[in-house]
């Protein structure tokens, strides 16, 4: 198969993909059992590999490392002597293969201890006691993993842009969505927990940060279809009414998340760039809605051997900014400003809603210009004009909101109802 981004069908796999999330959530409580706790769980997940599925080493014996090969189909444990163990991947019921399981890390020299019972799937049965005969569909893995692989290149590109605290790109096995977490550096409310067969502590720990979370899930928890998902926590006001792109993307009620099928993505004219839309406008709507600090936070996107500027050399090139001439463009209903840096243009749209009255609706950084407080240079005239002319403002832009939140002295501008 040459296409990187294969179709998928949830409903014709889904005893396989069942079965698939069950293996995995027995290796991963292997490897969540015997690896010191990392925050928000991130030492129990996997990554994704060009074969497969890998845990990266787990301190348990003189060092084990597994690895789903979906390719050929196998588990693979490895140790730091240098053996190797393996064992199919094939039609099985669960009970066996925690019993293959449990044998490959005693013959690596590990010692088999975790916990035995499946987490956040309905009606969990304990490992060693489901006995219920599981497919396994070789071709439907094989182009699942086809999927993770060009996913995967679109979520590590994504983080790349940002300099504040971010999660790896990886697996979680609870849920089986590969996701990518930004964090605000924030301590957010207590999360009320309660997800089914998820201990509350975990669930807790995980979200004592406000974060933005964009992922993947091949289908289930609630959809019938492999889907992208994107949440905040907390959800700032109008968050589930932001504008987000593309088209095809929209807000799930029941699952309280922004959702873009699969489909739409993989049959779009560029699958990569129909997926960095949703990563991007969902991002920004939460960061611009809960005031994230996005200049500090945020840089240009990450291009091989390119070395991104350190913050002093981003802090002259932002003195610069503030030295370029903001042009406006102001017509009878509406108008933008606009700021060129190095060749790039920024702007901030505007629309006039009676006499003495604008609305700024819209402000465009380039990722070019991130983290050189273009934005703000934006907001800041259009607030030194609004003083000259008498006018007053209405900030319906998020970015516009957040900074005029931020800076009380230019709050003096603002429309009052």
């Amino acid at each position: 198969m040459t296409n990187r981004w294969p179709h998928l069908d949830y409903l014709s796999w889904r005893e396989t993909f069942s079965a698939l999330h069950l293996y995995l959530q027995i290796a991963g409580k292997y490897r969540l059992a015997h690896s010191p706790w990392m925050n928000h769980s991130w030492n129990a997940t996997f990554y994704v590999t060009p074969i497969g599925l890998a845990s990266s080493p787990i301190p348990d014996g003189p060092g084990i490392e597994i690895l789903f090969d979906l390719r050929e189909h196998r588990v693979v444990g490895t140790c730091g002597d240098g053996r190797t163990s393996s064992f199919a991947l094939e039609p099985m019921t669960v009970a066996a293969f925690h019993a293959r399981f449990v044998r490959l890390i005693s013959e690596l020299g590990g010692t088999p201890t975790f916990n035995g019972q499946p987490n956040e799937v309905p009606n969990p049965v304990p490992f060693a006691e489901d006995h219920r005969d599981r497919p396994y569909d070789r071709d439907a893995v094989h182009r699942y993993h086809q999927a993770l692989v060009a996913i995967e290149r679109v979520l590590s590109r994504f983080r790349t842009s940002f300099v504040g605290k971010s999660s790896p790109v990886h697996l979680f096995w609870g849920a089986l969505d590969l996701a990518v977490t930004r964090f605000s550096g924030r301590r957010a409310p207590l999360h009320p927990a309660g997800i089914p067969a998820l201990p509350d502590d975990v669930a807790r720990e995980a979200y004592d940060r406000e974060v933005s979370s964009a992922g993947f899930w091949p289908g289930g928890n609630g959809i019938d279809y492999p889907a992208f998902y994107a949440y905040a926590y907390p959800a700032p006001n109008g968050y589930r009414a932001a504008a987000v792109r593309p088209d095809a993307a929209f807000w799930h009620e029941g699952l309280s998340e922004f959702m873009l099928p699969y489909d739409a993505v993989q049959s779009a004219a560029d699958p990569d760039e129909a997926l960095m839309a949703f990563l991007v406008s969902t991002y920004e709507a939460a960061a611009d809605l809960g005031g994230w600090d996005r200049d500090l936070l945020e840089c240009a996107p990450g291009r091989p051997r390119q070395v991104r500027p350190s913050d002093a050399a981003q802090a002259g090139s932002a003195a610069s900014v503030g030295d370029v001439t903001v042009e406006r463009e102001d017509g009878p209903s509406k108008g933008r400003y606009r700021l060129i840096v190095d060749g790039v243009e920024a702007e901030m749209t505007y629309s006039r809603a009676g006499e003495g009255l604008i609305i700024i609706d819209h402000t465009e950084v380039p990722a070019a210009l991130r983290g050189r407080k273009v934005g703000e240079r934006l907001v800041r005239q259009a607030i030194e004009d609004a003083r000259r002319g008498g006018v007053a403002i209405i900030p319906l832009c998020p970015f516009a909101k957040a900074q005029i939140g931020r800076h009380p002295e230019w709050q003096d501008v603002l429309h009052r109802s």
